[in-house]
């Protein structure tokens, strides 16, 4: 069947070796070289309707050789504004470089079509097709999602809008239905056409008057609104980055609910959803996260998309053994093992069957807390099948990564997945984080020395013991530790960097801090704008102790429009507005230095609050 682009058609069915419309006589080909071969939309003749979008034979281009099957979307109206958000999506597409968003040549498929049958101008957007499913429809048939694949999906999701994120875009319509599941278990986001643009204007306009100027009748056309799922400020042009996390979150609640987002209750004095007890197969620590994704005032949600990467690494049911036991060598093995057929794969039913036995009867015993019985069997499966020792490591980083408030059970396990696995970095990673977090010093030494045995050159390993000795203040320590991560590290390694600097400031020496914090503003990305943010911050604490007052005010306000957030560019402007005199700045920013609450403690931060409180009981 092909379809005819004329939006105002009667009848746009035609049959497949038709080259124009028996309706209207609009060419069946598009370009000379697409047909459209059926709607992915409902088609409708209302002229207002945004846009159209078809499944359609591409013949292709030199670039692309055909013919394959592709999407395209095909916009109707021509109001600046729409144009406008149409181009934007293309501009996107052709800047966001991941695999798992919508594929285009900016060059060959974006065009406009005119016909003489009809009034409008179509701009018309080509991409590839994604095979598999959307997850709406997908939970449609599918029970709710397990902890490990709610965890394995936000990994995905988010590793997808990173890359959105630091290409200075971000989204505006996360929902199931815009996420793609390939047949593979690969996740796809699609339909930027809400898509923005992350620039100063932007994030000015919002931050000044709620959003763009442009109205219709004091309706803000660029709102992109999709009900439950977009958050609050969004609905009143406010969005920004983090309104992606909020969507994110009410995303996953579809998923780990199966139920849709309507038929939920609200608490009506917070705003949030009421949802866990239709999850019960969620542990606390992932629905609290899930709920902080999703948290009324953007500021209290996760800040960025490392963030949110980083705080599932953490979480109960992370584990790289899931991936395992989704890939398709597992579940094939897996089939085999259940038909009997172990011995298609090279193994008699004798030893290597008795020795994988143990391994589940020892993980049964794990699971019942009779550990030292469970070393036992899986010492003894070791003996007869050596391979096995990686399959018990999996087994008790996946195990770590589970425990709920028990560092030193989590200490236990990762020690016990170095044992099968000596040469497994991650476990070693983990257990140094452990030990850190314990205070234990000789546990952390020994962990970082095996570390550094297998991976010398690991600069996130030499940032986070730096982390630990400026913590115990050994200053000395941690200044080396922190040189090897930026001599490993190279432009990885920025935040070290930045690190290294507040140390010397820390310490007095504010030429050398005012040095370090200029050298990685060089070489930051302009789309890290955290980053930037606390580098401008300790270059103007330098040059505020060396009594560039001027200097570090501007550095200040630089900070500040990078980072709003940042209880100590509060501070800090505080004290320099004092020093130029402007008393009204400095007791306006001094009253947040106080009351605004910090994610992270700094005991600089406690000092010059105490400063703070100091000379306000001086004034009085």
């Amino acid at each position: 069947m092909n379809y005819c682009i004329n939006p105002l058609c009667e009848q746009r069915q035609n049959p497949d070796d038709a080259d124009k419309c028996a309706s209207c006589g609009t060419s069946l080909v598009i370009n000379e070289r697409i047909r459209l071969i059926k709607p992915l939309r409902e088609l409708d003749r209302n002229p207002f309707t945004e846009n159209e979008i078809f499944e359609v034979e591409d013949s292709g281009t030199q670039w692309s050789p055909g013919p394959k099957r592709r999407v395209m979307k095909i916009l109707k109206w021509s109001s600046p504004q729409f144009v406008e958000r149409f181009e934007r999506e293309i501009l996107a597409l052709q800047l966001i470089d991941h695999p798992n968003i919508p594929q285009t040549n900016g060059e060959d498929d974006y065009f406009t079509v005119e016909s003489e049958n009809s009034p409008f101008k179509l701009r018309c957007l080509v991409m590839d097709k994604i095979e598999g499913e959307n997850l709406e429809d997908w939970i449609e048939t599918h029970p709710p999602i397990s902890q490990e694949l709610a965890i394995y999906w936000l990994e995905q999701i988010v590793a997808i809008l990173d890359i959105v994120h630091h290409t200075e875009f971000f989204h505006r319509d996360i929902k199931p239905s815009n996420i793609i599941l390939d047949p593979e278990g690969n996740l796809y986001l699609i339909d930027f056409g809400a898509v923005r643009q992350i620039t100063d204007t932007y994030l000015a306009k919002v931050s000044s008057t709620g959003g763009t100027d442009r109205t219709i009748s004091n309706y803000e056309i660029t709102k992109v609104i999709s009900h439950y799922y977009s958050p609050l400020e969004q609905a009143h042009g406010h969005a920004v980055p983090q309104s992606d996390f909020f969507a994110l979150g009410r995303t996953m609640v579809r998923l780990v609910t199966g139920v849709k987002l309507r038929e939920l209750e609200t608490n009506h004095d917070t705003g949030r959803l009421i949802w866990k007890h239709k999850a019960p197969q969620i542990d606390k620590p992932l629905a609290d996260f899930i709920n902080e994704l999703m948290a009324p005032n953007p500021a209290h949600r996760p800040q960025t998309t490392r963030m949110i990467l980083w705080r599932l690494k953490k979480l109960p049911g992370q584990s790289k053994f899931y991936r395992i036991t989704r890939s398709k060598p597992f579940i094939f093995s897996a089939a085999i093992a259940s038909l009997g057929l172990i011995g298609l794969l090279g193994y008699t039913l004798g030893l290597p069957a008795y020795a994988n036995n143990l391994v589940e009867q020892g993980q049964k015993l794990e699971t019942d807390n009779n550990s030292e019985q469970a070393q036992k069997i899986f010492d003894q499966a070791v003996k007869i099948r050596p391979e096995l020792s990686n399959q018990i490591s999996k087994f008790y980083f996946d195990k770590a990564g589970r425990v709920k408030d028990d560092l030193k059970l989590e200490k236990k396990y990762y020690i016990l997945a170095t044992k099968y696995n000596p040469n497994d970095v991650d476990s070693y990673n983990n257990l140094a984080l452990a030990c850190q977090l314990l205070r234990d010093v000789d546990c952390v030494n020994k962990t970082y020395q095996q570390l550094f045995r297998l991976e010398p050159n690991s600069w996130e390993g030499h940032y986070n013991l730096a982390n630990f000795y400026e913590e115990q203040e050994k200053y000395d320590l941690a200044q080396q530790q922190y040189n090897l991560a930026i001599k490993y590290g190279q432009e990885q390694a920025l935040i070290a960097v930045n690190n290294l600097s507040r140390l010397n400031n820390l310490q007095g020496n504010y030429a050398q801090a005012q040095k370090l914090a200029i050298e990685g503003l060089k070489k930051v990305a302009s789309s890290d704008k955290q980053l930037k943010a606390v580098l401008y911050k300790n270059l103007a604490w330098a040059k505020l102790m060396q009594k560039d007052y001027r200097g570090a005010d501007k550095d200040l306000q630089t900070a500040f429009k990078l980072d709003s957030q940042r209880v100590d560019v509060y501070c800090l402007l505080s004290k320099a507005k004092e020093a130029l005199g402007d008393i009204n700045s400095a007791s306006s920013y001094g009253e947040i230095c106080l009351l605004a609450r910090m994610d992270t403690w700094l005991p600089e931060v406690q000092k010059w609050r105490g400063e703070l409180i100091e000379r306000i009981f001086k004034r009085k």
